[in-house]
């Protein structure tokens, strides 16, 4: 394998913003329909991402969403704490309202997973005030 890299060298400064355009409320949602990165195993691992997003003063700026997304082909980590380090540096960079994250992965070894993370959550520091995940069907659709 190439150049093979631990979690620790995922590079988050290789996400940048631009300025939102308003001051009023709305929500983006993107769509990574070709998620990849190497699992724990070293063998390639693949997911579909769903964000949702409530800016504040920066939107995402997608093509570095895009290289950052990229550069995780060549990363040893498991989803679980992908998800989390995902998570950490979306928000370390836009400083959004919200951000919502859910990873649908594909089956492995004939288990598939899937896993999300609210900033709206209590358990996560959130303020609750969105609560619209509270009382939805817990499937494998995904409700954005």
């Amino acid at each position: 394998m190439g150049n093979v890299k631990t979690y620790k060298e995922i590079d988050r400064s290789i996400l940048k913003s631009i300025p939102n355009p308003t001051k009023e409320a709305y929500e983006i949602k993107i769509k990574i329909p070709e998620f990849t990165f190497l699992g724990v195993s070293e063998q390639p691992d693949f997911a579909v991402v769903y964000l949702t997003f409530y800016p504040k003063k920066k939107v995402i700026e997608l093509k570095s969403l895009k290289q950052y997304v990229y550069q995780l082909r060549d990363i040893i980590v498991s989803y679980e704490r992908l998800i989390n380090i995902m998570y950490d540096h979306i928000m370390e960079t836009y400083e959004p309202d919200r951000v919502r994250i859910v990873m649908i992965c594909h089956p492995r070894g004939g288990i598939s997973s899937k896993l999300t993370i609210d900033s709206d959550w209590g358990a996560r520091g959130g303020e609750e005030k969105y609560r619209d995940w509270v009382g939805i069907e817990d499937g494998w659709g995904v409700s954005m």
